[in-house]
């Protein structure tokens, strides 16, 4: 059943229906909070935030309306929230960090930690804008209308932000490891 519908019957009253969306939206909500935080412990209070809200503002809830963009402007509410003032640390995807099953020479290997160390920093050095557009389009694999709802803005604008954001990205990242960007 299409998310759009359970959130309709949520909405209509059958709050048992969102263990349903629970189930499939839970592992993704929290690696956005992971993401932005690189706080697990924070990233699941955050995630739970999330899902209380979406209870509590189920009649908000526009039926003809995309559910994931809906779940996204809901979670940066709730980022927004409970922003603190220290700048974050990003985690990267596991995927980034190692390829399971593969086995690289001791100086390639070591080239890679370096690498994703110096990605890291680059990302978390970031403005917030820019560094929450990469993670909605690289990370969380979001298409650029799902991005465009959440940020309330036009889909050409998330194209644009996308591409900025990647230049600034890789100028830090060249900039931080002493290369040049080509």
């Amino acid at each position: 059943m299409e998310d759009e519908l359970v959130m309709r019957e949520v909405r209509e009253g059958d709050v048992a229906r969102l263990e349903v969306l629970f189930d499939r939206h839970h592992a993704a909500i929290l690696h956005y909070f992971q993401y932005l935080t690189s706080n697990r412990a924070l990233s699941e209070d955050l995630a739970q935030e999330v899902f209380f809200r979406i209870l509590k503002y189920r009649h908000t809830y526009q039926p003809d309306g995309n559910f994931r963009a809906w779940l996204y402007q809901i979670a940066r509410h709730v980022y927004a929230s409970q922003l603190d003032r220290r700048k974050p640390e990003v985690a990267m995807p596991e995927e980034a960090r190692e390829i399971p099953g593969t086995l690289m020479p001791p100086d390639r290997e070591f080239q890679k930690k370096q690498e994703t160390m110096i990605l890291r920093r680059a990302l978390a050095a970031m403005p917030g804008e820019k560094r929450e557009v990469l993670i909605m389009s690289r990370f969380l694999d979001l298409k650029h209308e799902e991005i465009a709802r959440v940020l309330k803005c036009e889909v050409g604008t998330v194209k644009v932000r996308v591409y900025r954001a990647m230049r600034d990205l890789s100028d830090r990242f060249f900039a931080l490891s002493g290369e040049r960007a080509s």
